[in-house]
Formats: structure tokens, sequence, C-alpha cells
């Protein structure tokens, strides 16, 4: 088995592996980059291998920057299935189209742009959006389900097992098994490991034995506090922001935080901790989303379950609103008073937040409430690190809101939790590769495996191979 890192080597977007066993090629997850704009779209644009030469994808769970380049994949000549659990499936029959749309009308407000600036003398060449809807609708019908636990097998001798990740709704951790050509190798893929004890989905669980294992680092070198201090931090920022008259503005991934964002509220809702002010979830992907979590409570962990069993909905209540259509989504701007808004994308990329951001990052009574990790170079990261003046769409902006983060909703495991999630694979394993970090967290985990279990740690850099004997 031959192992080649693309995606997500040295960097926390992008998750893209590719797995070369039996005289076939796999794709462990095809991801978007997120980060500087230019380079990016320039990754994303350009695979470094021809999407016909690839048999199959194994995805580990529905987050764009795992799914989100499955359509360039197949504008690139592939063909073959793409294997990702129901809940996976059904997340990306939304969030794919979604992301084909926001390409499409990117690329239609900066040729509109280009065309003022072309006027004034400029000469801005016209941009493509990275893929079509024509595109995103060619690539659904690939997907194939496979479920928690159940073998599939690849190939002759090669098959793979996904195991609950416990990071969002369908997420998975995959086991490849091959005894072709004699060999005897056993790889495991952690995708994003999840956190105990989170709101919705189960906890990770335990991989079984393997020699190899591809790992996640996005937060190997950091701590997250304990998930309970949430609840009492979500609602200061409400009841502090609401004192003053102003909003609330909360980037959120459609997928998982706002989920567990309008759980929490409807907790505190409940409860009367936090005033009765109006919700909103602006985001048509969110909505769609969030049908497909009702359709899949077989993925919950007990505590929502009881919501079901007492006839209540747990992502909705008398205050939560959700919006679909763009006009409704402007009228956003005429509203006076406090009010919550949480919309995409999380890492303030792209998609209706950068519009709610432009309304409302100058306002001193505002808040903007940072509820993940950022990615290097996006705004979302610019606003966590107190920039006082920042770029949106173009147009240079004072940030004189309050900028609060609310880490403890972070769906990735943090050191302490990673190396739990480790531990009882640590025994049979020759080699860890460490991926989906930024250098430092890495370097970090990968120093800790080492002293505490006499691993092998290797930090894979983007194109470098490695044999799997």
């Amino acid at each position: 088995m031959k192992l080649t890192f693309w995606g997500a080597a040295g960097a926390v977007t992008g998750s893209m592996h590719l797995v070369e066993a039996g005289g076939r090629r796999y794709l462990l997850d095809c991801g978007l980059n997120q980060g500087r704009r230019k380079d990016a779209d320039q990754k994303n644009r350009n695979l470094p291998f021809a999407g016909q030469s690839i048999d199959a994808v194994l995805l580990s769970h529905a987050h764009i920057d795992h799914s989100g380049n499955l359509p360039t994949l197949v504008k690139d000549g592939f063909s073959g299935p793409i294997y990702a659990t129901p809940a996976t499936i059904d997340l990306c029959n939304w969030m794919l189209r979604d992301t084909a749309h926001i390409h499409e009308k990117d690329a239609e407000f900066l040729n509109k742009r280009r065309e003022h600036r072309k006027r004034a003398g400029w000469d801005d060449q016209v941009v493509e959006p990275l893929y079509t809807m024509d595109d995103a609708e060619r690539t659904l019908p690939l997907f194939q389900p496979v479920g928690y636990h159940s073998p599939h097998k690849l190939a002759p001798g090669l098959t793979y097992v996904p195991y609950d990740a416990g990071h969002i709704l369908g997420s998975s951790c995959l086991v490849i098994h091959d005894s072709s050509n004699g060999s005897r190798v056993r790889l495991a893929f952690s995708g994003d490991v999840g956190r105990p004890r989170l709101p919705i989905v189960r906890d990770p669980e335990t991989l079984p034995p393997a020699e190899y294992l591809i790992l996640e680092s996005t937060y190997g070198g950091r701590f997250h506090k304990d998930v309970g201090h949430v609840v009492n931090k979500l609602a200061d920022v409400v009841n502090r922001t609401a004192r003053r008259g102003g909003r609330i503005i909360v980037p959120a991934f459609a997928v998982g935080r706002t989920q567990q964002l309008v759980l929490l509220l409807h907790q505190l809702a409940n409860e009367k901790r936090i005033p009765n002010i109006p919700i909103f979830v602006d985001s048509p992907l969110a909505l769609n989303v969030t049908a497909v979590h009702r359709n899949h409570a077989e993925c919950f962990d007990e505590e929502t379950r009881e919501y079901l069993l007492h006839g209540e909905d747990p992502f909705g209540f008398q205050r939560l609103q959700y919006i679909r259509e763009a006009s409704e989504s402007k009228k956003l701007n005429d509203l006076h008073g406090p009010f919550v808004v949480i919309s995409a994308s999380g890492m303030c990329e792209q998609g209706r937040i950068l519009h709610h951001l432009l309304n409302n990052i100058e306002d001193p009574r505002n808040t903007v409430l940072i509820t993940g990790f950022m990615a290097q170079d996006t705004l979302g990261r610019k606003l966590v690190e107190k920039w006082p003046e920042v770029r949106i769409f173009g147009e240079p902006m004072r940030v004189r809101a309050e900028i609060s983060s609310l880490d403890e909703l972070s769906a990735h495991a943090d050191q302490k939790e990673l190396l739990d999630w480790l531990e009882p694979l640590a025994p049979s394993l020759r080699k860890v590769f460490l991926v989906h970090g930024e250098p430092r967290q890495s370097e970090t985990l990968a120093g800790l495996l080492a002293s505490r279990h006499g691993l092998e740690v290797a930090i894979p850099a983007p194109g470098q191979s490695f044999e799997l004997v």
C-alpha cells in the first residue's frame, strides 16, 4: 500500500489523501482549501492528479473542507463511487449544491465589480466559478451508502469499515484492511475526531487495532474549556449585547455548529436565562441541513433523543425563525432592537454572513460571536486576532463591534481528547501521520505521541509519499 498526502498536509483545510493498493487508487476525502483567496483558489482548481485516474473516494464527513472539491474532481473526469455514511450523503446533497450556488454568485458579483473597475481604467480578468451547479448535480449520483461497522469490499483483498467519529452528523473514522498481493496492512484514518459530551451527536468511538494512522491535529497543542462552561458564556454574551441594544452576529458552519447553537439557545430560552429577543438562522443551507438532522435521529446522543421522546423539536422553538429567501435576509438590516442572527459560512469567507458583517461590524453596540476554529488567512481568523480593520467584499471596514469567542463548541478534539482517543490504538501502531493542523499544533502533538507511546510520527508535506508494509 502506498500513501501520498496532498491536502491538509501542513495546513488545516483541503483534506485529501491518496491511497494506492491492489493496483487501484482511492482518495480519502476531497475537500476545499480555505484561506488566502488567490492561493486557495489555485489549489482548488489544479488537482495534483487526473480525475479519471481515481477509482473511488472514501469520504469521512460532509464538512466542505473534506467534501467540497468533489465536483471539481468530477469536472476533471472522475466517475467512480463516493462511499459515505447515509447521513453524510444526505448532508452533501445540500452542501455541494449550496457551495456551487455560492461559487456562481460570487463570480457574478466579482464580475459586476470588474465592469465598474474596467470603466475606471482597471483591467481585471473575468472570474470563472470553481464549479457550477451542473458539476454538483453530476457528482451527487455517485454517492453510495456504507453504514457504521459495515465492512465494504473495495476490491479483492481490500475492504474498509467506518466508525462513528462523533464530530458531526454522519462523521466517520475509517479503517482500511489490505490483504492484496499477500500483504497484511491496516490503515486507519481519523477524519475529524469529535469531542465527548458535545450536544446532538454521540461520542467518538474507539477504533480497532491498526498498524498505521492518519490523525488530525487541529488542536494538537491546545485545550478546550469544559463543555458545561459554554451555556453560561453564551447566555452572558446574549444578555450583555441585548442590554446595550446591539445585535449578536454569529458566523457558524451550517452543519453541526448551527444545530448546536440552536439547541443551546432553546435550552436557555426554556430556562428564561436570556431576554425575549428574536433569533434568526439566516441560511438556506442550515435550514436544509437541520431537516437532514431531523431525519437521522439514529445518530443522536441520549440528551437530544430526550427532546424527541417528549414530543419537542430540538431545533425549533417559539422565538426561532429560519430564513430562506435573500429578500427576507436583507430585511434584517431594517430591524430595530437587539436580536441574534446565525449565518454561514463559519469562517466568514463566503455566503450571507459577509453581508451581516458588512452592515454591523462598525457598530460598537453589536457583538460578533466566533464559535469555532478559524483557519489562517480567513476573515474569521482576522476577527479572532482583533484586527482593527478588515476587508469585506474588498471594502475596508473598521472593527468597532465587540468580538467574542466561544471555543467550547469546537467539534474538534483538543490535545487531551486526541491522546485519550488514540491510547487504545497505540500498542498496535507502527507509525502515525499528522495532518489537518497548523505546523505548531502538529509538532506539539508529535512530540507527545513519541514521548508517551514511543511512536514514530511523521508530519508529511504536500506530495510526500510513504510505502506501508
